[in-house]
């Protein structure tokens, strides 16, 4: 072999040892997602890697390393431990680191960043140094929440028992009375018209007793509900794309485009 060929392959040999054994994962969005850098050695100036100012989470898979605002580890410069900071806001390094490198676990330092999360939350991240490519978006549907369910309370008239009225009770004694009033007037035959017209004039004047001009009508409260459709921004997205001819599907947190991005697995990657 050539030696100029056995140097490339040296240096390629390098690389992957670099990249399979990194410390240390900057991503480019917060809660670990967009593009990715990772070493495992020092790195003085971001910007001849194309990630000066990019940064805005990062994972420490190994020791502890020291992130600076400047070049060459100047200007302000913050400690991480290993664990997961899935925002460099909180400790004004969003966007502003240019170098890192590794700190001796021994070292005491002053400057020392909050308490990192054990485990990223994000499960779809990239990961170092891994393949991914572009497939199609099959379908996308947007979940926006439940249904609701809106319930009031109307005020609604009772069916009345008696729709004309009448005042039974009162029928019946009246009916009584008339007819022993209708059977003092006349005889014989007159006698018992009488007392029949006694019946029905007493009834009818009995039936109209306390009977207002307008008939009094029951209410009450009645209890309704009724089902809405759901309301407001999207929860999630609901997206299922093809990759090597099986369907996958999987929950995201912003609308795709026409394709997605995934490993040879076929995980998603964001």
């Amino acid at each position: 072999m050539k030696p100029i060929i056995k140097t490339l392959v040296g240096a390629a040999a390098l690389a992957c040892v670099a990249h399979a054994s990194a410390q240390v994962t900057f991503y480019e969005g917060e809660n670990f997602h967009g593009r990715t850098f990772a070493t495992a050695k020092p790195v003085g100036n971001f910007e001849r890697i194309g990630f000066n100012d990019r940064a805005s989470s990062v994972i420490v898979e190994r020791g502890r390393w020291e992130v600076c605002e400047d070049a060459r580890f100047e200007g302000r410069c913050v400690v991480l431990r290993r664990g997961s900071y899935d925002s460099l806001r909180a400790m004004g390094m969003d966007n502003r680191i240019s170098s890192v490198r590794p700190v001796n676990n021994r070292r005491e330092v002053s400057n020392e960043a909050p308490e990192p999360l054990a485990a990223p939350t994000y499960d779809y991240r990239r990961r170092p140094d891994e393949r991914l490519v572009e497939v199609p978006v099959t379908s996308v549907r947007a979940v926006v929440g439940p249904p609701e369910q809106r319930c009031w309370v109307e005020r609604q008239q009772l069916a009345e028992t008696d729709s004309r009225g009448y005042n039974v009770p009162g029928a019946v004694i009246g009916g009584v009375i008339g007819g022993i009033l209708g059977h003092q007037v006349g005889g014989g035959t007159g006698r018992t018209l009488a007392t029949v017209g006694g019946v029905a004039g007493g009834a009818a004047i009995g039936a109209n007793v306390n009977r207002p001009d307008a008939p009094n009508v029951d209410t009450r409260d009645v209890r309704r509900c009724e089902t809405a459709a759901p309301a407001g921004p999207p929860q999630f997205w609901d997206v299922t794309y093809n990759f090597r001819g099986v369907e996958h599907r999987v929950q995201m947190a912003t609308q795709p485009g026409r394709t997605i991005t995934v490993n040879r697995e076929g995980e998603p990657r964001g």
